[in-house]
């Protein structure tokens, strides 16, 4: 019961969070009538996305936590953002992963949500930076006992070495020297911004060269963001979006922004929208 209860509070503050951000902030009043819950419940819930560091309360509600370039949010907070388009991002990117092919997964959110659908297709070989990724892949291997070549959702998992990061990757010279000697049929990579002036970019200085050497390595990028990532820049830029090969994000991406990334080069990948015919949404085969 108390897990069925986490479960209901976590998708309620998914809500709250969805709400302050669209609308620029909300009331209690308005949020209980829309949650249907206590107006005790809505402060707690505000309270725990305070500590979080995902909005900011305010006399009688809450407002959006207005970001720093440098600001970069733990694993936990970020996990509770835009959870049903992460899925739904997550799904339909995990089509685009052929058996048998050597894929590259960076730290983030929605990568990780990615990497359970990746499970259900065979003999993969993973390279990730990520310790929250990796853990999913050997967590799937211990439960079924021993790996059995080409038993499909088994995995090759190499976890790159170095510094940890709030996002729980693994960044800095050690891990770019180890992704630098690697080749990659297709990359999927988790973005902290996107913008047409500053493409893709993260607070993290040390992240970014890392997720450069990501970049550099593979034959194709997918990069897999939900719609809240259009238009906000971190501190650096490690790619331009000409060098996207295939962005996969949700249905709320405003159809202004559908179009700036259109001219720009990248296969723009609605999930839950049919994609547009004549489109190859399948990377290349092939090993390490």
């Amino acid at each position: 019961m108390s897990d069925n209860h986490n479960l209901l509070a976590e998708q309620r503050r998914a809500l709250i969070l969805e709400e302050v951000r669209r609308r620029g902030g909300a009331r209690v009043n308005e949020l209980t009538r829309k949650l249907s819950v206590s107006d005790m419940t809505v402060r707690r819930d505000l309270d725990a996305l305070a500590r979080q560091g995902a909005l900011e309360k305010v006399h009688g509600g809450a407002v959006p936590v207005a970001e720093a370039s440098t600001h970069e949010p733990g694993f936990e907070a970020k996990s509770a953002l835009e959870l049903s388009a992460k899925e739904d991002i997550a799904r339909a990117a995990a089509v685009m992963a052929q058996p048998g092919s050597a894929i590259a997964l960076s730290g983030g959110t929605t990568t990780f949500a990615l990497a359970q659908h990746l499970l259900e297709v065979p003999n993969l070989t993973v390279v990730t930076n990520s310790v929250r990724v990796a853990d999913v892949f050997h967590s799937a291997q211990r439960s079924s006992g021993a790996v059995q070549a080409g038993r499909p959702g088994t995995a090759t998992v190499v976890l790159t070495g170095g510094v940890r990061t709030p996002s729980d990757s693994l960044v800095g010279s050690v891990a770019d020297a180890a992704i630098r000697s690697l080749h990659f049929d297709v990359l999927f990579l988790g973005v902290h911004g996107i913008s047409v002036e500053a493409g893709l970019s993260t607070p993290n200085l040390a992240e970014a060269e890392t997720n450069r050497c990501f970049v550099d390595s593979a034959r194709r990028v997918i990069v897999v963001a939900d719609h809240t990532k259009w238009g906000t820049v971190g501190l650096s830029s490690f790619a331009s979006l000409d060098q996207v090969d295939t962005l996969v994000t949700d249905a709320g991406l405003p159809e202004e922004a559908r179009e700036q990334i259109q001219e720009q080069h990248p296969q723009l990948v609605v999930a839950g929208e049919p994609e547009e015919p004549g489109t190859d949404s399948g990377p290349e085969t092939g090993g390490l």
